[in-house]
């Protein structure tokens, strides 16, 4: 009896180890690592803690990791917010990022986020020019003249300009990847995985929110 009460004992004892082990691991993120510093940082657009989320319509594993980046978004606090901003290295890139910023002036963008993503990913169709893009969003309930008139408006070519400022700014190297506070860059690599991508986003939030907090004497 003894000898079961204290091999459970240790058993729990062990687990707790492993449990704290775990967290320790998670606390002690190190900046070259598993995440990189920007220099200079990028100053936002929002006085909350803002998370970035590079990405492309066409990249396989943006279109894999939405889900688990939009579930990770429900549990954030109200301090936090996260902002997309579309990667573009070519014209192809440009096109989609123009669509992601018409669907944002058209307030459309958690309509047809997932539209073009699985158009790309699933579809297999290209949207490689105005027209294609015009009959998706047709196909999901926006007129073709709004479409045209958001896509191809001052404010949305801006926005596009923009983001693709930021993504130089930021020095990403690929998608998907995550930038915290405009300070910190995540990537896949370094981060070991996109659950991983986002732990770490996490811990960085942590870590804004406490020099935040400490600058104002809270």
């Amino acid at each position: 009896m003894f000898k079961r009460i204290c091999f459970a004992a240790v058993a729990m004892l062990a687990m707790q180890l492993a449990t704290l082990s775990a967290q320790a691991q998670d606390d002690n993120y190190v900046a070259g690592e598993h995440y990189d510093v920007i220099s200079p940082a990028i100053r936002g657009s929002s006085d909350k803690i803002e998370v970035t989320e590079f990405f492309w319509y066409g990249c396989g594993h943006c279109y894999n990791f939405e889900p688990q980046l939009s579930q990770w978004k429900k549990g954030l606090a109200d301090d936090v917010v996260v902002k997309g901003s579309p990667a573009m290295w070519n014209g192809l890139m440009e096109i989609h990022a123009k669509a992601f910023y018409a669907a944002e002036a058209l307030g459309v963008l958690d309509k047809m986020h997932m539209p073009l993503f699985q158009a790309i990913n699933v579809d297999r169709k290209r949207l490689a020019d105005e027209d294609e893009l015009a009959d998706l969003f047709a196909a999901n309930g926006v007129s073709r003249e709004d479409f045209s008139k958001a896509y191809n408006s001052f404010g949305v070519g801006s926005q596009a300009r923009q983001a693709n400022a930021r993504a130089r700014a930021a020095k990403i190297t690929g998608t998907p990847e995550l930038m915290v506070a405009g300070k910190y860059r995540i990537s896949t690599r370094k981060a070991g995985g996109q659950a991983n991508m986002l732990k770490i986003a996490d811990f960085l939030i942590e870590k804004e929110r406490a020099l935040q907090m400490a600058s104002s004497g809270s």
